[in-house]
């Protein structure tokens, strides 16, 4: 499992209730003992979303929680002389591709020839150029990118769970127009937990 599905934050519901809301490995747990509890699905499903996306996602907790338990007990070999000295010998290799204090990842990037001759022009080269371009890019529109994500979180969300509540449509057209107090009118009505949800998920939509 890596590290960023590890940080994950997730939101599990059930029916309309919100059970909890944590990172991915508590996640995986509470999904474990849910099903050994129910084993016949006398209680409504878990269903896990994600909190940076909306997205309801379809974990497997038992090969998930087995590849961390793994990754958690190395074997013995991993710490032999020789198999130290195999992995050392790789991670050197390993640090050798690429500038891997940067995270640098090489892909193909297709342009004209005058922005070629442009980029080769700026100190540093094209991909140092490319880098700076993007971070301002990045920079200028943080704020527009993440009301366009959360956005869309949103209505992912609510499509899953809420697609038959009284003022759905007109909720959905409250949020793409940006209007809180139109989107809080036509959901104050709904389930309280879907209410708190949602509220989370848009904050940053009414931001600014």
């Amino acid at each position: 499992m890596d590290h960023d599905q590890a940080e994950a934050r997730l939101t599990i519901f059930q029916g309309m209730q919100r059970v909890l809301q944590a990172d991915r490995l508590s996640v995986l747990r509470y999904l474990q003992n849910h099903d050994e509890l129910h084993p016949q699905g006398s209680t409504p499903a878990p269903w896990v979303f994600d909190d940076a996306t909306g997205l309801r996602l379809d974990l497997n907790w038992r090969a998930e929680l087995a590849e961390h338990a793994a990754a958690a007990s190395p074997g013995p070999a991993a710490n032999s002389p020789s198999s130290a000295g195999v992995d050392s010998r790789n991670a050197t290799r390993s640090r050798a591709v690429g500038r891997p204090k940067l995270g640098v990842v090489s892909r193909e990037v297709t342009l004209l020839p005058r922005h070629w001759e442009w980029l080769g022009r700026q100190p540093g080269g094209a991909s140092a150029a490319l880098r700076r371009l993007i971070e301002d890019a990045r920079n200028a529109h943080a704020a527009q990118d993440a009301r366009r994500a959360a956005t869309e979180a949103t209505y992912r969300f609510m499509q899953e769970m809420a697609g038959d509540q009284p003022g759905f449509e007109e909720a959905c057209r409250a949020l793409f127009a940006s209007k809180e107090s139109a989107f809080q009118l036509q959901t104050q009505g709904w389930p309280d937990d879907i209410q708190a949800y949602l509220h989370q998920l848009s904050r940053p939509v009414w931001a600014g």
